[in-house]
């Protein structure tokens, strides 16, 4: 707005416009009559020479031509009015220019504190985002250290099933020495068995687990490297920004920089800006939320592989532990059988030294029975006769050995089990 006292001259009158000038005399005459009397000498008319009279010097007509007082005093007026005219619109360009001089000063003052209140404004949206870039590069990293963590407990573990897994093949490996009937398929056999399966699939899972371990560290740590460089631009637009702030009219460092109102192709909306970093935080989150999930999975993992194999132990262990009850029972039943086997040898071996004591003690009688038979077989004619003497020789020789027979027969029979 214009000053109360910069009013133009022009806005409160306007400039008189010339007029003829009033009736003077000179000497007797007025100046009309002496225009008059001089046009008439001259042969001029109102308008100007309208020729020479016959018999006039030539000088006479150049020296009449010259303007009347009426149009003297006409064109020092209109020089007037121009004069006022442009003493008037000079004015108002001096008043105008003051005027915009004063606006443009105030507009460029409003824009120039709209421009640091901008700045501002700017330096906390970039200090909001740079917190919360912060803030989730710590807990990705904390999260990445858990994970690393993980990790290694899978990797511990599956070093630890080295030991169970060579425990069952060495057990596997004696127990094939087995020999005859002892080389059998019994439960131990098909629990150790189960066990080294167990073992191998706890194994080929933990692997994959790893696996998977490592690549979400790595997507984790792609993730907090795209944080770190973005937390790091914010970093370095803010301090830009803040000594842009603190950049005044009288600041020594401020001068002309040509080109520098351009806008680049590759520069970035507000909207992209603040989107870009929310699509990095947002990443990040989702894989922070797959980093939590895949180490609860990993210690639900240890956890039941932990509790399956330690099942398959007690399994085996109670297998062996049956298996070598009915080793003992067996073993203790065979010395028991053994000793009454030993024993009943002995008495075998005394009871054939009986019979070989009793055979030989039934030779006399044998001889005594022969020679009676033989002499019998003498006697003459019709005495050589069946009689009961000579049967009961014959008896007595197929008794001896009948009763002979029934003793070996019961000495030799194999007693039954209990």
């Amino acid at each position: 707005m214009a000053d109360a006292g910069a009013t133009l001259l022009s806005r409160t009158r306007s400039p008189p416009f010339p007029v003829a000038p009033a009736a003077t005399t000179i000497g007797t005459k007025t100046d009309e009559d002496l225009s008059r009397h001089l046009a008439q000498v001259a042969t001029l008319g109102e308008s100007g020479a309208i020729g020479i009279p016959t018999g006039a010097p030539a000088s006479t007509g150049f020296r009449s031509a010259k303007h009347t007082p009426q149009e003297w005093h006409q064109s020092n007026y209109q020089r007037y009015y121009q004069s006022f005219s442009d003493r008037d619109n000079a004015e108002r360009l001096r008043h105008e220019s003051k005027q915009l001089a004063n606006e443009t000063e105030a507009l460029t003052q409003r824009t120039q504190t709209d421009a640091t209140k901008k700045l501002a404004e700017r330096m906390n949206d970039i200090n909001f985002w740079k917190v919360e870039l912060d803030r989730e590069i710590k807990e990705m990293i904390e999260e990445t250290d858990l994970l690393c963590a993980e990790k290694k407990r899978l990797e511990n573990a599956l070093d630890a099933t080295e030991v169970p897994l060579n425990i069952a093949q060495d057990n596997l490996t004696c127990r094939s020495r087995r020999q005859e009937v002892d080389l059998v398929g019994d439960r131990v056999e098909l629990a150790l068995n189960k066990e080294v399966e167990i073992i191998r699939k706890v194994q080929d899972l933990l692997k994959r687990t790893i696996e998977n371990a490592d690549r979400q560290i790595k997507l984790n740590r792609g993730a907090k490297h795209k944080l770190t460089m973005d937390w790091s631009d914010k970093v370095q637009a803010f301090e830009i920004d803040e000594k842009c702030t603190g950049l005044n009219n009288n600041s020594t460092e401020i001068q002309y920089k040509e080109g520098s109102a351009k806008f680049n192709n590759i520069q970035s909306t507000p909207e992209s800006w603040a989107e870009f970093s929310h699509d990095n935080i947002v990443r990040a989150e989702h894989e922070r939320l797959a980093s939590q999930q895949l180490r609860n999975l990993i210690d639900q993992i240890l956890t039941d592989t932990s509790n399956d194999m330690r099942e398959q132990c007690n399994t085996v262990n109670s297998e062996f532990a049956r298996r070598i009850e009915e080793m003992n029972d067996a073993k203790t039943k065979m010395e028991n059988h053994l000793l009454k086997t030993v024993e009943e040898i002995a008495s075998m071996e005394d009871n054939i030294r009986l019979l070989q004591k009793a055979i030989k003690d039934k030779e006399a009688p044998m001889k005594v029975s022969q020679t009676r038979l033989d002499n019998r077989t003498y006697r003459p004619n019709v005495e050589l006769c069946r009689d009961p003497a000579h049967f009961r020789e014959w008896f007595k020789k197929l008794g001896r050995f009948r009763i002979l027979l029934t003793i070996l027969t019961r000495s030799w029979q194999i007693p039954k089990p209990p």
